[in-house]
Order: C-alpha cells, then sequence, then structure tokens
C-alpha cells in the first residue's frame, strides 16, 4: 500500500520502518534491537517529513510579525510629515496636517493586511503541520507494536 500512495507522509513514515524491519527479518531471529532499529527509521522519516511540512512557516511567522512594524514605522513618518506640514503652513488647520495624517493610517492600514492574514495562515498550516506529525506518531506506534507482535508470535509459535 505505501507503494501506491509514495506522496503520502504516512506511507513514507510506515514505509521507511517496514524497510529496516525486512532488512533485519531474513535472521531467524527478529531481537530487540532489529525493532529498535526500526523505531530509529521511524523517527528519523517523521523527522524528515516534519521539516518538509514546515517549510516556509517561518517565512509566515516572519511576515506577521514584522508588517504591523513596518506599519508603525509608516505611521512615525507619516505624523512627522504631518508636523511638517503644520511648520510650513505656520497654522494648526486640517488642510496642513491631512496629507501626514493620511500617509500615516495608510501605512497602518497596510502593515495590519498584510500581517492579518499571514498570522491566519501561519496558524492553520501550524494547526495542519501538528496534526500531521500526530498521524506519523501514532503510525510509527502501531507499526512498533505490530513488530513486536510479530516477534512474539515467531518466539511464542
Amino acid at each position: 500500500i505505501s507503494d501506491k500512495h509514495r506522496k503520502s507522509h504516512l506511507a513514507m513514515v510506515v514505509n521507511s520502518g517496514l524497510q529496516e524491519f525486512r532488512a533485519h527479518e531474513q535472521s531467524s531471529d527478529i531481537s530487540g534491537e532489529e525493532i529498535e532499529a526500526s523505531k530509529r527509521a521511524l523517527q528519523r522519516a517523521i523527522a524528515i517529513k516534519t521539516a518538509e511540512f514546515r517549510r516556509g512557516l517561518s517565512g509566515l511567522a516572519t511576515i506577521g510579525s514584522t508588517a504591523p512594524f513596518v506599519g508603525l514605522f509608516g505611521t512615525v513618518f507619516g505624523i512627522i510629515n504631518a508636523f511638517r506640514g503644520m511648520k510650513n503652513a505656520e497654522t494648526a488647520g486640517i488642510a496642513a496636517v491631512a496629507g501626514g495624517i493620511s500617509e500615516a493610517l495608510f501605512t497602518t492600514a497596510l502593515g495590519l493586511v498584510v500581517a492579518v492574514p499571514a498570522v491566519w495562515l501561519f496558524n492553520y498550516f501550524t494547526g495542519k503541520v501538528d496534526g500531521f506529525i500526530v498521524e506519523m506518531d501514532n503510525s510509527a506506534s502501531e507499526l512498533v507494536d505490530y513488530f513486536i507482535k510479530n516477534r512474539t508470535k515467531q518466539l511464542n509459535p
């Protein structure tokens, strides 16, 4: 089954454990060391798939956490421009500060428009990855249980 579904994360993990087990299956006795070798193969496969799944998540986290600061920088810059406008116009009227305030609000909004979806996507994909990790851990555990039962049957026919 794992050969038919090579792109599946579960198939890849199970296949790695099975291959390790089969490599030692030819011996007359499946000892605890062979089962431990299979466990290590399963752990390596889970680590590889987990790293693949998490690729790109740090980029989303970075965007989500830095975009508000970029917006804040634009806000500060816009407010500075608003005060410059007041100074140059030598009046405190709305026309003197409108351009700077508009710029400040625009950059704030832009920072939020970028950050909020990035954080949502980061949380969504992190939840998916966590679910996949649980699936892989459970599949690996079930496979090791199968190996132990198989070993027990071989030792106690």
